[in-house]
């Protein structure tokens, strides 16, 4: 498994986005966000998503250079309509037009629909605290096929549905809970199959109702199962709240219509920190609660307690030195993808 610098990586992205057809702003941008998940350890989310963008891409589903549109705004709440263009493109506009309102109102929130997949989540609230702001985000799948079997249940009726919030600090990595409501994101699947892996219980119960370690159980009529394990019911809830902030309130709708595109609908909100105390203070603030848990006596076998966000931070540090790993099989894909459509090749050499 080759471990590859993150700007080579970012290259390899982008020429076969241009190649695939799409502007090389947008290409910059898509390859950009998905090293930084690789760097950050989310690999799910990482270099191995071209694959599938250049097919969605190529069924339409995903469509370069489309037009982002206000379908109704006020001083702060907007909604806004994709056209099918680049996630990662879509959702960090409306992010930045959600802060500009939020520095002016102190709050302000945004629902986006019609938008490919917008990849690791973090991405966006992490735009928020960067200007001293707190970011929230949530996401589903629109009605493309769903993959998560509710508590109680034996089958798939909801996404992955994610959430995140980052908060700015004076911590030197950000602070940033960044979470599927299912037991694992889909993509993590998808390394374990990459890299020929057991999954651990209690990710994915197969066709017949029974846990698994096979991640093969997924595409072969399983489900992954929600977040809690035996209070499962917590992982479901949540999920459920998800799926009305982003599929019911963006008026995407809820369930599967199977011949539709995927579809990430998204809820964006910032809270301006200055609206309720000295951002300065509150940055110190939080800094000194992190490093209060971090102080925490660890338990038996135990490493020690993390704030949330800051094991992205160490994988970031030292991929950023190392190389980021890629797995012998995505490796192969990329660069057989790559001559496919007529891209640079020497970028794999």
């Amino acid at each position: 498994m080759p471990a590859i610098q993150a700007d080579r990586l970012r290259e390899i992205g982008e020429s076969i986005l241009v190649a695939a057809g799409s502007p090389l702003d947008e290409a910059k941008l898509v390859a950009h966000y998905c090293v930084n998940a690789n760097l950050a350890g989310h690999d799910s989310h990482g270099i191995m998503l071209i694959l599938s963008y250049v097919d969605r891409i190529k069924r339409d589903h995903i469509v370069p250079g489309a037009p982002w549109e206000i379908i109704q705004e006020s001083p702060s709440t907007t909604v806004v309509d994709g056209n099918w263009g680049f996630g990662y493109v879509v959702t960090e506009r409306a992010m930045r037009l959600t802060i500009d309102k939020a520095r002016q109102h102190n709050v302000a929130a945004a629902t986006v629909y019609r938008q490919g997949h917008i990849g690791r989540l973090g991405t966006y609230p992490l735009m928020a605290a960067e200007a001293g702001m707190i970011g929230l985000i949530t996401a589903d799948s629109g009605r493309s096929a769903k993959a998560v079997i509710p508590f109680g249940g034996r089958e798939k009726r909801l996404g992955t549905n994610p959430l995140c919030v980052a908060v700015p600090s004076n911590l030197d990595g950000p602070l940033c809970l960044d979470m599927s409501t299912a037991a694992v994101a889909n993509g993590k699947i998808s390394v374990a199959l990459a890299r020929n892996a057991e999954i651990p219980v209690g990710w994915v119960m197969d066709k017949d109702g029974k846990d698994t370690t096979d991640p093969n159980a997924l595409a072969a009529g399983g489900g992954l199962l929600p977040l809690g394990g035996n209070e499962g019911y917590k992982g479901t809830g949540l999920a459920v709240i998800v799926e009305i902030l982003c599929g019911v309130l963006t008026g995407l709708g809820f369930g599967v219509d199977l011949e539709g595109r995927h579809n990430d609908g998204c809820f964006l909100a910032v809270f301006n920190v200055e609206a309720f105390r000295p951002l300065a203070e509150f940055k110190r603030e939080v800094t000194d609660f992190a490093r209060y848990l971090n102080d925490t006596e660890p338990a038996e076998g135990s490493a020690g307690v993390l704030y949330p966000g800051e094991v992205e931070y160490r994988c970031e540090q030292e991929r950023s030195r190392n190389g980021v790993p890629v797995e012998d099989s995505t490796w192969s894909k990329l660069r057989g993808l790559a001559k496919e459509l007529g891209s640079d090749t020497t970028l794999f050499e």
